[in-house]
């Protein structure tokens, strides 16, 4: 029986976590400052717009969907310095630096913590340094009373760079207009929609067999050949469908906006199954995985679409249910 369904993505596990890990990192940055924030789904709508693409639709009036991302209030509170292992050439972490504010608010001093100043010194020892930052998510409709704390890594030409703008911004309030710009395309990672325990019919497409099967309708007609004596994994089977990793990259900023300008766009009853935005949000060109309130993660393009130019969108129209 021929396989359907796609083999790009294997196993087919439930995620882990509900906050996407990040493997890759923009290299081509050379302006400091993070890479990467964190955000919720909020809901979609349509807008148009003049094209400024190469298509043939070129500087006529296209109509397109767009995705609202919710940005809550975040916090660079530490840093985390890197050094090569000379044995085996792998990075490790060497060290952390702390806000005064975190410090204060922490139950017991954190191990690794040093300060700035100390550190300073101590730059040739190391590789790189990233950013450690927190979202307040407690202003936002999602529910979630506990905060995010992720990592950022840096962009900058050097070392010493990337230490002057951690040491400026450290106990400061990042937002999304201080990192990404619009027109900027951007990656997300997120967490797909949890559809649970699902047939081979749903998840990878095969065929009802026909009525006269011997057994069932909504099986496999074959688990695979008489040799080898085992199931090959490409055969499909039952199992989960959804709440996967997913990264999408290339996502077109269309605007950048503060919590009064979400005025403007939130319909009056607030967003389906999450509510009114009152932060600072982004607004995504076509769709993102997940549902409503699921976190996403927002990084800039690590295939380097940006080098070329930003190009501000030129917006036309909006659509807002009022």
């Amino acid at each position: 029986m021929p396989h359907k369904g796609s083999m790009q993505y294997w196993h087919r596990r439930r995620a882990r976590r509900r906050l996407p890990r990040l493997r890759s990192a923009p290299v081509y940055i050379t302006q400091p400052g993070i890479t990467n924030m964190v955000g919720y789904k909020a809901g979609m709508s349509h807008f148009t717009m003049m094209d400024d693409s190469e298509a043939p639709s070129k500087n006529a009036e296209v109509s397109k969907p767009c995705t609202f991302l919710e940005i809550p209030e975040t916090t660079l509170y530490g840093a985390r310095f890197y050094r090569r292992n000379g044995r085996s050439g792998y990075r490790e972490a060497a060290a952390e630096s702390y806000s005064s504010d975190y410090i204060g608010a922490a139950k017991e001093k954190p191990k690794r913590h040093q300060s700035l100043e100390s550190l300073k010194a101590r730059l040739p020892e190391f590789d790189d340094i990233t950013a450690l930052l927190v979202s307040n998510v407690k202003g936002t409709p999602t529910g979630q009373h506990h905060r995010v704390r992720f990592e950022s890594s840096l962009g900058g030409a050097s070392v010493e760079e990337k230490y002057s703008f951690v040491a400026g911004a450290m106990g400061k309030r990042i937002r999304p207009a201080e990192v990404f710009k619009n027109g900027e395309f951007v990656d997300v990672a997120s967490v797909s929609k949890g559809k649970g325990w699902q047939g081979t019919i749903k998840r990878f497409g095969t065929a009802r067999l026909s009525h006269k099967a011997t057994q069932k309708v909504r099986h496999v007609g074959s688990l695979g050949p008489f040799t080898p004596g085992k199931v090959l994994y490409t055969v499909p089977q039952a199992g989960q469908m959804g709440f996967h990793y997913r990264n999408e990259y290339n996502k077109r900023i269309v605007r950048i906006g503060s919590g009064e300008d979400a005025k403007g766009i939130n319909p009056r009853a607030g967003f389906q199954n999450y509510g009114l935005i009152a932060n600072d949000f982004l607004m995504l060109s076509g769709s993102i995985p997940g549902p409503a309130k699921r976190m996403v993660r927002v990084r800039k393009s690590v295939t380097g679409r940006n080098k070329s130019g930003i190009k501000e969108p030129k917006l036309l129209y909006m659509a807002v249910n009022r």
